[in-house]
């Protein structure tokens, strides 16, 4: 491969590895590109933040951009990118036809992070107190959306084989244009297993996740109002450490030190708060995608309880590290027994290991994935030529957007 081909990454904010997953996830991206020769350039139009990683350190040029302006053509012009990765299917939107423009010869690829329509289709359901089912995201505007971007993009990065299956059964998406590529992990070692903080040496319960995603808060309300009373008066000694991003008001108003309860905020570390605790607690009630909060805990040791969308298409045919559960019964007492017997804590620590080793490795994937960007590189034109509805999507956005973002431009302008 050209050593001097670019990347350019469109980012809907800029990286933070330490608030969310999908700031880790982009770390993980950005490597693989530059082990393929990719130089690359991240724009974002975001403000920047006091946790945003230091994008220089990875050898990645820094560019902020402006929604709805003209700016950004000249610029992407004069860069001419062989590819461009979209951050979420928001930034397709915004800048996806502006990239058709300028650089019609480069390869676009989404990074959907999770299926945001199946995430607020589900979150739909959950506050409508039924149960969610396939067809409620052909009612959901978000679904629209989103999909109209991945079948305009020439590739769409997958994270989780459920999300895989959606869009190839239920919305009947060309597999061509569909890539799984999960979490990119370094293998857990015996060395490092054994250097892990045991049994004995480990308190209380955690959970770990940032404010800003609302499945999240929702875990925490369920977490405070019904299943940590329950827990509590079975081990009243034991505390539950809160940790997240950007806690709002709301959130830090739970914390209640008298009922164990602690709200702790934005984790500095948070594989030493991982470490530290005995038990994950994840009742995540819905959401998408595979959550990094128990691949972390899983890295550093720590058995977890979690509901079935929290454990979704994350462990395959290999037994979860802890339990898997929806009723809040079996949630507590599973809780409990983790909390308490030794034996079963270490084996449930042990079958998280083996998940990662066996189905996160980026040795796993690297290869493979090198070969379908080299392949789709090599072979764009036929490519697109077999994406008919991609190219029909394409042929309106272009349209519809481009005057829509002219008039606002121009409406910025007076």
């Amino acid at each position: 491969m050209n050593q001097t081909q670019k990347l350019l990454i469109i980012g809907t904010v800029w990286p933070e590895p330490n608030s969310s997953a999908a700031g880790g996830r982009m770390l993980q991206l950005i490597t693989q590109f530059q082990q393929q020769g990719f130089t690359i350039t991240f724009a974002s139009p975001a403000m920047d933040s006091d946790y945003m990683v230091d994008l220089a350190s990875l050898n990645v040029d820094k560019q902020s951009i402006i929604l709805n302006c003209s700016s950004f053509d000249a610029f992407v012009k004069n860069l001419n990118p062989a590819v461009v990765l979209f951050d979420r299917f928001m930034t397709e939107e915004q800048f996806g036809w502006r990239v058709v423009e300028n650089c019609p010869d480069t390869l676009r690829i989404l990074d959907t992070e999770d299926l945001h329509c199946l995430r607020l289709a589900r979150q739909k359901a959950f506050k409508e107190k039924r149960e969610f089912v396939l067809v409620d995201l052909f009612k959901e505007d978000s679904a629209k959306r989103e999909i109209a971007s991945i079948l305009r993009c020439d590739l769409s990065l997958i994270i989780s084989e459920f999300e895989m299956d959606v869009l190839k059964t239920t919305f009947k998406i060309d597999e061509k244009l569909l890539y799984y590529l999960p979490f990119l992990l370094e293998p857990i070692s015996s060395a490092a297993f054994e250097n892990l903080p045991s049994f004995e040496k480990r308190k209380d319960f955690i959970f770990i996740g940032n404010f800003l995603h609302e499945p999240n808060w929702n875990a925490v309300q369920y977490l405070k109002e019904a299943i940590w009373p329950l827990l509590r008066k079975q081990l009243p000694e034991a505390h539950l450490n809160i940790y997240g991003a950007y806690p709002s008001q709301k959130v830090m108003q739970l914390h209640q030190p008298k009922e164990g309860f602690y709200i702790k905020g934005r984790a500095i570390d948070a594989n030493e708060g991982g470490q530290n605790a005995r038990v994950v607690l994840a009742p995540l009630r819905f959401g998408a995608g595979i959550k990094g909060k128990l691949i972390e805990a899983m890295q550093c040791g720590t058995p977890s309880i979690t509901t079935a969308i929290g454990a979704e298409s994350m462990q395959g045919d290999l037994p979860w590290n802890g339990f898997v559960t929806d009723d809040i019964g079996e949630f507590t007492n599973a809780a409990m027994s983790l909390y308490q017997d030794k034996n079963l804590w270490q084996k449930a620590q042990e079958n998280g290991i083996a998940i990662i080793n066996n189905r996160y490795l980026k040795s796993l994937f690297e290869n493979d994935f090198r070969s379908k960007i080299q392949f789709l590189l090599s072979n764009l034109e036929q490519h697109r030529l077999n994406n008919f509805f991609g190219a029909l999507l394409q042929h309106q956005t272009l349209n519809s957007s481009k005057y829509m973002s002219k008039w606002i431009e121009a409406k910025n302008r007076i």
